[in-house]
């Protein structure tokens, strides 16, 4: 495997990290992780395409080699200035194509409706929020219950610290239980670049803790859709069948799009990019361009 160099860009103070798989003259891609994740989670994604594209692979705040928010709040509002930011810093006035996993998608799909013009071609990987209370939209809870359960629980969250594994196969052994259509190699491949060594030897995942705690306030669903309506280019809702994320095309947030489209994969869960990643690279060749 090829590997990514490490750069940084500074956001709302933060010093920020992110991967540049080369090839600068391509046009540019960028690559988005999801919550709790890490930008190399992308390497056997970027790799393929780097001969095409100049791929970069962004660190959420608090995720991966990025700096932890220092009041341990993540909201969407900063997630998508970010983005924006980073956006800025390295596109001038060209248009930026994104494939986005997750919550990244989520934040992409918020950027691309705020700034439709400057993006080219959108893939969002499962980043849509659900639509009943069923599916777990806070919203259908009053507000101040949604604030006393968030405060309680950053409270336990902090008193507990994060958590810690003895040692690096234990946490292996973590992610491969919970990623179960992962190959071994892949699974060792994301804890190893998921993981600091804390001082006592010890192991911690990189994502900053508080992330566990995601503040309860949000666009209303109807300003959201807004936002959604605004994405002018061509957009890919992709989801996997074995996932816990319904089907856009089925329970109607698909229709909240002018120019979209749904990709369905079977025998795939939410990481479908690694679950079915021969297909899901062909799909982008003939997506991207």
């Amino acid at each position: 495997m090829n590997y990514p160099t490490s750069h940084y860009f500074v956001s709302q103070r933060l010093k920020l990290h992110y991967t540049d798989w080369g090839n600068t003259d391509a046009p540019l891609l960028l690559l988005i992780h999801g919550g709790k994740d890490h930008c190399r989670s992308w390497d056997w994604v970027a790799e393929r395409l780097s001969k095409d594209w100049h791929v970069i692979a962004p660190d959420w705040r608090g995720h991966g080699d990025s700096a932890w928010s220092p009041d341990g709040n993540y909201s969407s509002s900063a997630f998508v200035y970010d983005l924006a930011q980073l956006i800025q810093n390295l596109s001038g006035d060209k248009k930026v194509r994104i494939v986005a996993h997750s919550m990244g998608g989520a934040m992409a799909l918020r950027y691309t409706g705020l700034y439709p013009d400057n993006v080219e071609k959108l893939v969002a990987i499962e980043g849509l929020r659900p639509l009943s209370p069923e599916d777990g939209l806070v919203e259908d809870k009053p507000l101040p219950d949604r604030l006393r359960e968030w405060i309680e629980h950053k409270q336990k969250i902090t008193a507990k610290g994060p958590k810690c594994y003895s040692s690096l196969d234990d946490a292996y052994q973590r992610m491969k239980a919970a990623n179960q259509q992962l190959s071994d190699e892949q699974v060792m491949h994301l804890t190893w670049h998921g993981v600091n060594q804390n001082e006592d030897g010890s192991y911690s995942w990189k994502f900053d803790y508080h992330l566990n705690a995601f503040l309860p306030l949000d666009l209303p669903s109807d300003e959201l859709h807004a936002i959604w309506g605004a994405i002018t280019c061509p957009t890919w809702l992709m989801w996997g069948e074995d996932s816990w994320a319904g089907n856009p095309a089925s329970d109607g947030r698909l229709g909240y799009f002018r120019n979209a489209e749904v990709i369905s994969y079977a025998n795939a869960g939410h990481w479908l990019h690694h679950d079915q990643l021969d297909r899901f690279v062909d799909d982008l060749n003939n997506i991207l361009p």
